[in-house]
């Protein structure tokens, strides 16, 4: 195959550059490139500059990506590298996701600065989180503790936890792994009781749609069973019109033919959640998502996405 090089857009932490690398790895493996052909290009993103409240609060998760799709819709990238759970589920026009790689651990891990676990801490003790499904799970099992904003990247948020800003925090496990710091978690977080968010643990390459060369060239890098449930993840998240508004879980794992679906919505405060399983062929992937949003939605009521908005 003929090369050039290509242009990878990332987001500039250590962990987005660790994802832009793997697939930079992945790349040079498929296709025999050299390391020289690819370039990462670091993308300042809305998400990043923006500390100081909740993403919620100032327009959600398509803050991580505005700016990299931006150079990716008008080519001066080629393809974007996103962690999954970031991305919104209705992208720009032209753009997709074409490719993901294989999941890892999916579950959130639990870092206590004196206590191992959630259910050591004492009463009223302070949990950072940024994410709004992290914060009403952790009130739903925990409703004494306060749960406080708790914003930046890894590293920050380990140093902000060492220096007793808060007692306890909450990071995806796969990302702790990613940067060879899988040890700084207490205790991981069962995904029956605290499932996680959708697409957690995979990490995603957004492409321009039609381009038959980033196709050729991505194509090898897919993995049909991250893939495959990750299809259900994101349709049962599109079907709520979930957002970083909404408390949302779900997590789709599957076994020979057979894909497995958990999911839960649940009302900022842990107050009130509503949980949802379902089952099928993995063809019918989405279709399975789709189904278990509708039945929980239904279940939950029609004042369960708007009374609290």
């Amino acid at each position: 195959m003929q090369t050039k090089t290509l242009k990878i857009g990332t987001r500039g932490s250590a962990l987005a550059l660790a994802q832009a690398r793997e697939t930079c790895d992945r790349l040079v493996k498929a296709h025999g490139l050299r390391e020289d052909d690819i370039e990462i290009v670091v993308i300042s993103t809305s998400g990043d500059r923006i500390q100081d409240r909740p993403l919620s609060e100032v327009g959600g998760k398509g803050l991580f990506t505005l700016e990299i799709e931006e150079q990716l819709a008008d080519g001066r990238i080629d393809l974007a590298v996103h962690s999954s759970k970031d991305m919104p589920t209705f992208l720009p026009e032209g753009l997709h996701l074409s490719v993901f790689l294989e999941r890892e651990d999916p579950r959130d891990a639990f870092i206590g600065r004196t206590v191992k676990t959630l259910a050591e801490l004492p009463l009223g003790a302070v949990v950072g989180s940024a994410s709004l499904r992290r914060q009403a799970l952790i009130l739903k099992s925990r409703p004494d503790l306060k749960v406080v904003n708790f914003r930046g990247n890894v590293e920050t948020r380990l140093r902000k936890l060492a220096d007793g800003d808060v007692d306890a925090t909450f990071l995806a496990y796969a990302g702790l792994r990613r940067l060879g710091l899988g040890d700084v978690a207490t205790a991981l977080m069962d995904v029956a009781s605290f499932p996680p968010a959708p697409g957690q643990g995979a990490i995603t390459l957004e492409t321009r749609i039609g381009d038959a060369r980033i196709d050729a060239l991505v194509a090898p890098l897919n993995h049909f069973a991250t893939s495959t449930a990750l299809a259900c993840e994101r349709a049962f998240l599109g079907t709520l019109d979930g957002s970083c508004r909404t408390p949302i879980a779900g997590l789709a794992t599957i076994s020979g033919n057979t894909l497995s679906f958990h999911g839960m919505i649940l009302l900022p405060d842990g107050s009130e959640a509503h949980e949802v399983t379902g089952e099928g062929d993995v063809a019918d992937a989405a279709a399975i998502g789709r189904d278990a949003a509708a039945r929980v939605r239904a279940k939950a009521g029609a004042h369960f996405f708007t009374d609290w908005l």
